[in-house]
C-alpha cells in the first residue's frame, strides 16, 4: 500500500502534554513509589518520557501480551509473550498504554493484574479512541483523545515502521 503520514499531534504538545501527567501523577502519588509496567513495544516512547520527568520514585517494568494470535480479530483472551520480571503484589500499580483502541486487551490484562494483588492499579495511555471502545474499560490517565483514524509515530507502528517518529500522525492512502 502507498500511503503518506500527516502530522496528528506534535512532538511539542506530546511534550507538554507529558509534563501535564507527570505533574499530576507527582501529586496524587506523593509519598509513594509508583510500579510502571510498560506494555511493549508501543509504549516504550511514551513511558521513558513520562519517568523522567516523574519526581516521585518510579520502578519499572515490562510486559508483552496481545489477544489477537494470528488474526486480526480480537480472540477475547490474552496471551502473555513476556512476563513481568517482578512480583506486583502491594504496589501502587500504572500499567503505562500508548494507546487504548478497542480495549478487549487491556480489559483482560487488567484482571490478570488486579488477580496478582497490587495496592492500587490504574492504567495512563498517551492516546485513547474513545469511540472505538468494546470493553468495559476507561484509562485513568489521557494524554489524547483522538478520532477513529489509523496512528504511527512516537511508539506506534505501521508494520513495525514509524515508531521512531517524534509525533503521532494518521496514515493516508495514496
Amino acid at each position: 500500500m502507498d500511503y503518506h503520514i500527516e502530522e496528528l499531534i506534535s512532538e511539542e504538545k506530546i511534550e507538554k502534554r507529558i509534563a501535564e501527567l507527570a505533574k499530576q501523577l507527582d501529586e496524587e502519588y506523593a509519598g509513594k513509589e509508583i510500579h510502571l509496567v510498560v506494555i511493549l513495544k508501543g509504549s516504550v516512547f511514551f513511558a521513558c518520557e513520562l519517568a523522567k520527568r516523574l519526581t516521585v520514585p518510579v520502578t519499572l517494568d515490562f510486559m508483552a501480551v496481545s489477544s489477537y494470535g494470528d488474526g486480526m480479530v480480537s480472540a477475547g483472551e490474552i496471551t502473555v509473550k513476556k512476563e513481568l520480571d517482578e512480583d506486583i503484589a502491594d504496589k501502587e500499580v500504572l500499567i503505562v498504554e500508548d494507546i487504548l483502541d478497542s480495549g478487549v486487551t487491556l480489559y483482560n490484562l487488567k484482571i490478570l493484574l488486579a488477580a496478582r494483588n497490587p495496592k492500587s492499579l490504574k492504567i495512563i495511555t498517551l492516546l485513547d479512541k474513545k469511540e472505538n471502545h468494546e470493553a468495559g474499560i476507561k484509562a485513568d490517565y489521557v494524554g489524547f483523545d483522538i478520532p477513529n483514524k489509523f496512528v504511527v509515530g512516537y511508539g506506534l507502528d505501521y508494520a513495525q515502521k514509524h515508531r521512531n517518529l517524534p509525533y503521532v500522525g494518521v496514515v493516508i492512502p495514496d
